[in-house]
Order: structure tokens, then C-alpha cells, then sequence
């Protein structure tokens, strides 16, 4: 495998890993819109925690497929 392939296969890793992390500890908002019942993005997402781990997951991946 070249570099670029290399780097390529990482990217499609990391963004797939990076949609199966992403739920992973959500909460929605306690209380919904009064209106529309909708209760949006959640509280606290995150997201430094989700992509240090999607880093790391893709990166065990990525040794495994070299």
C-alpha cells in the first residue's frame, strides 16, 4: 500500500467510525419544546471526548488493514 492509498483508507475509516461513535453517550434535553415537543441536539455532546476516540478506534483499524 503507497502513501496515498494509505491515507485515503484512513480517511473512509475515521468518518465511518466517527457516525458509530457519535451516539455513544447522548442524552437528549430533559425538557422538550413547549410548542413542538422537539427536544433538539443533545445536552452535552461531547464532541472532543468523540473525536479523540473515533482517532484512536480508526487508527487500531488502519494498523489492522495494513
Amino acid at each position: 500500500m503507497n502513501w496515498f492509498t494509505g491515507v485515503v483508507l484512513y480517511v473512509l475509516i475515521w468518518w465511518t467510525v466517527l457516525f458509530a461513535v457519535l451516539p455513544v453517550g447522548t442524552h437528549p434535553i430533559h425538557e422538550p419544546d413547549q410548542q413542538t415537543g422537539w427536544r433538539g441536539a443533545p445536552e452535552r455532546p461531547r464532541m472532543l471526548m468523540k473525536v479523540v476516540l473515533t482517532t484512536l478506534i480508526a487508527s487500531a483499524v488502519w494498523l489492522g488493514a495494513w
